[in-house]
């Protein structure tokens, strides 16, 4: 296994284990065979294991499972404060609590404010007193080391950076997303300020091994060097610096074996194997509606339409399906005080004056509404709206 360092120079594993996707037996966790992967993880050299209190049986088979195997001292936990369920100052006490008897420990070893959206949300917590609570729980070594998981645009994601001292980042990050959601901007942004990242989605929910087009299959079964989908997905990610941890869901024993020889041996791209990426990234994208690459020059927009945003989604209505879309969509524009939707836009039409691409971006934007904007993001707007008025 090969290590990164974090920023107080513990060594993390480069594979970290996702622990949300454990195997259900009779809706529930099979708890049986998630040891038997936890453990061949570990002994592989994993020591990073990323949890969160709203998925469901997680902590608690996690924390039963290193008890149960006495290895809880010699791995890292990461697990993550819903913040987002907090009415009052005495939430945050109350919830890390829970977490601390589901994981049968003392102490969380990497603690997140799962799905931060903006500045704005982080001022509200600052409000509840989460300042002073965190520097109690980190003085006290009840927390050593906080950070944020995020999904939404890399201007946002940069803005929060400033807003705290964090010791981590986590992200949705790959060779599709590259430049959507935090992408390459927001990881070089928390590399320059010294933070570690952690990567999620690394194979976009498995749809880099599972749902790739003819085309792009036919591109890596042809090409010199035999690796499987996943393990190029984690290559072009390990061979970037900025780059800690990278999160897998693994749930087989033959999954877990893969990536740990994966992450051993791992050694950065060539130059032709980037290219085989890009060709690869072309293949997938070659449903794609808007020629977007997300680089922002349409930024920012008067009436804070995340464009770049909304067009990665749209996109993806027609390479990966509409439910994944829906959520994506859902994630950039309406988890946060000041929605990004598309349907603000005004069409004034200042964005297309700087897109280097020549997209008629008012047009596309009205398509992406009738694509996206229907029914089920109606309703999923109106619960938000309720929410976020705590």
């Amino acid at each position: 296994m090969q290590y990164r360092e974090d920023r107080k120079g513990n060594k993390i594993s480069i594979l970290g284990y996702g622990c949300m996707r454990f195997s259900q037996k009779l809706g529930r966790i099979d708890l049986a065979k998630a040891e038997k992967e936890i453990m061949t993880a570990f002994r592989g050299g994993v020591n990073y294991f990323d949890t969160a209190y709203i998925y469901p049986g997680s902590e608690a088979a996690l924390g039963k499972i290193l008890e149960k195997n006495h290895i809880r001292d010699q791995v890292n936990i990461a697990t993550k404060l819903p913040h987002y369920m907090m009415k009052k100052p005495g939430d945050m006490e109350k919830y890390f609590s829970e977490e601390l008897k589901r994981l049968r420990t003392d102490h969380v070893d990497y603690y997140l404010m799962h799905m931060l959206t903006d500045v704005r949300t982080w001022e509200r917590l600052k409000g509840l007193g989460i300042m002073d609570w965190l520097e109690e729980k980190k003085e006290s070594g009840a927390t050593r080391q906080v950070g944020f998981s995020y999904h939404g645009n890399s201007d946002a994601f940069c803005r929060l950076l400033d807003a705290y001292d964090w010791d981590f980042c986590q992200i949705q990050y790959n060779y599709m997303d590259e430049h959507s959601q935090a992408g390459r901007t927001g990881l070089h942004y928390a590399a320059k300020k010294g933070i570690p990242v952690i990567i999620m989605e690394p194979l976009r929910g498995g749809k880099l091994v599972n749902n790739l087009p003819p085309r792009a299959r036919k591109l890596f079964s042809v090409y010199p060097e035999r690796k499987s989908p996943a393990e190029w997905a984690f290559l072009w990610l390990w061979s970037q610096p900025e780059v800690t941890c990278v999160l897998s869901g693994m749930n087989s024993i033959e999954m877990v074996r893969e990536n740990v020889a994966a992450a051993s041996g791992a050694k950065p791209l060539s130059k032709r194997d980037r290219v085989l990426l890009k060709k690869v990234a072309q293949a997938i994208n070659a449903k794609i509606k808007v020629p977007c690459t997300g680089c922002r020059y349409c930024m920012p927009c008067p009436q804070h339409v995340d464009i770049p945003g909304t067009f990665a989604a749209y996109n993806r209505k027609y390479t990966d399906g509409t439910f994944t879309a829906l959520t994506e969509y859902a994630m950039c524009t309406l988890m946060r005080k000041d929605t990004t939707s598309a349907s603000k836009c005004i069409q004034c039409g200042k964005c297309e004056r700087h897109c280097p691409q020549g997209i008629a971006i008012r047009r596309e934007l009205r398509n992406a509404v009738k694509g996206l904007e229907g029914i089920p993001y109606k309703t999923a707007s109106r619960v938000m709206n309720l929410f976020m008025k705590y």
